[in-house]
């Protein structure tokens, strides 16, 4: 494992331990000699792995399209800094960069990512890790919403493999570096009823 893509705010949200994990993770990437990928700003919790990650002689490319950002919210610190056209052209990058992914807190993008990377998993487009670091519990509806969903009958209970979760960075990048791809059933197999 190379490289892992961080989908993360771009605000700092309201508790200590947001910061504090998140450069932990950083570190834990750094020791590991894994490549940060991420969206390219200087701000929130991208800012701060990142900035906490160079401090530490990590290695960070940061992908953002040209224009939609103001110039003040990109890291200029970055090892690589990759400019591409829109925000569809930014999450392919990342993907194709990265050998596995994973959310930490985080708004309606982090999980729009989030939930781009897990349906591209479940169609076979990827077969990477996907990580989701549960700091504080900020992703317990999410992994309430993913066992509903799959009571509800819309996704094969082996699907819920596809998503790694822990609240402690180096126990989920060691799980990631140790994946093995589940075998899903199959996503157009109609469920029964419970």
């Amino acid at each position: 494992m190379k490289r892992i893509c961080v989908y993360s705010g771009s605000n700092l949200g309201v508790r200590p331990e947001y910061q504090e994990i998140t450069k932990k993770l950083g570190l834990v990437l750094v020791e590991n000699n894994i490549e940060l990928v991420y969206g390219g700003s200087k701000t929130g919790l991208m800012g701060e792995i990142a900035n906490y990650m160079l401090d530490n002689n990590g290695r960070v490319t940061g992908v953002m399209p040209g224009g939609l950002f103001p110039k003040e919210v990109i890291n200029d610190r970055l090892t690589r800094f990759i400019e591409v056209k829109n925000m569809h052209e930014r999450k392919q990058t990342m993907a194709d960069l990265s050998d596995g992914f994973i959310a930490i807190p985080g708004g309606v993008g982090t999980f729009e990512e989030l939930f781009e990377t897990l349906s591209w998993a479940q169609l076979g487009i990827h077969k990477k890790p996907i990580g989701v670091l549960n700091i504080s519990n900020f992703f317990d509806s999410f992994i309430a919403m993913i066992q509903n969903i799959v009571n509800e009958g819309f996704m094969n209970p082996s699907n819920t493999k596809l998503v790694l979760v822990s609240s402690d960075p180096s126990e989920l990048v060691n799980q990631m570096i140790h994946y093995t791809p589940p075998v899903l059933g199959n996503k157009w197999q109609q469920l029964e009823p419970a």
